[in-house]
């Protein structure tokens, strides 16, 4: 069981909790969030909480999330954007809003369940039944392109490739901001919150090795900048917090930029996974 103590910030005060969690464990459908209230699992200043609790600064927030049961992952037909596809890999152009596997709150409607009813056995055993074919993954509100392996040996020889940053992964996205530069490089460590397991952030304790190259496509009246971000290397949520590190947190990115999204009707990060460059396994 994982076990979470959160103190509110100033941006929380007044609002409902199950919304703030929600956006705050972005991996954890409202569903999942809601089955933990239900079972007593969220308290707030050591009390058992309600979904309709209004947030004060400075409340403590004290999650426990219960480990994973083994499940049974369907199979699901769920239309996918297929770019290529051959003996080896497909490549797959995630739509904003898909998980990538299933996990806690996300057991079905993941590209994983999709990727089962189309392909049906024709998918790498590698990384075990939760994972069949998946090598890399992107977060569930960001779109693009991702490769999966439909052998063992596609998946080691991409294994390999991610392992040594050979690959070339390019995505675009839109910051808050204007980025006085026309391009830069953010070299910081990226390691696990000291004060939320949840969230990463720049650790120069324990964080690993992370850089990320951007330059500006074009600019928006000062307030946004349309950018595209190559990365050295792949770590969780990298271009999230290199971004905001330096200022200019992602449009969109209501846990490493404000809370408060300007635009209504958009939903998570403005962030697109446009090019992959890979050495094809065959």
């Amino acid at each position: 069981m994982e076990e979470y103590n959160i103190e509110a910030s100033g941006d929380w005060a007044g609002k409902r909790i199950d919304k703030v969690l929600s956006g705050y464990f972005s991996d954890y459908s409202r569903s999942f969030i809601k089955k933990l209230f239900d079972d007593g699992y969220i308290q707030v200043n050591g009390k058992a909480s309600k979904p309709s609790y209004s947030v004060r600064t400075g409340d403590i927030f004290d999650i426990s999330v219960p480990d994973p049961v083994s499940i049974d992952i369907e199979p699901e037909n769920i239309p996918l954007d297929i770019i290529y596809e051959d003996d080896d890999v497909i490549l797959v152009n995630k739509p904003k809003g898909m998980v990538v596997h299933p996990a806690p709150g996300h057991y079905s409607g993941t590209l994983v369940n999709g990727l089962m009813y189309h392909f049906k056995d024709s998918l790498s055993g590698i990384n075990g039944e939760f994972r069949p074919g998946i090598v890399h993954r992107i977060d569930m509100d960001t779109t693009g392109v991702l490769v999966v392996c439909k052998n063992d040996n596609a998946h080691r020889s991409l294994s390999e490739q991610l392992h040594e940053h050979s690959i070339t992964r390019k995505y675009y996205a839109i910051v808050h901001g204007n980025i006085a530069q026309d391009d830069g490089t953010v070299d910081a460590p990226i390691g696990r919150s000291p004060k939320d397991r949840k969230k990463m952030a720049i650790n120069t304790r324990n964080g690993r090795h992370a850089v990320t190259h951007y330059r500006v496509l074009e600019r928006f009246g000062g307030k946004y900048t349309f950018i595209e971000c190559q990365l050295e290397t792949g770590r969780t949520h990298q271009i999230r917090v290199h971004m905001a590190s330096i200022g200019h947190p992602l449009l969109g990115d209501q846990v490493y930029g404000p809370a408060k999204v300007p635009f209504s009707g958009l939903q998570g990060q403005t962030l697109h996974a446009g090019v992959l460059g890979i050495i094809h396994p065959a």
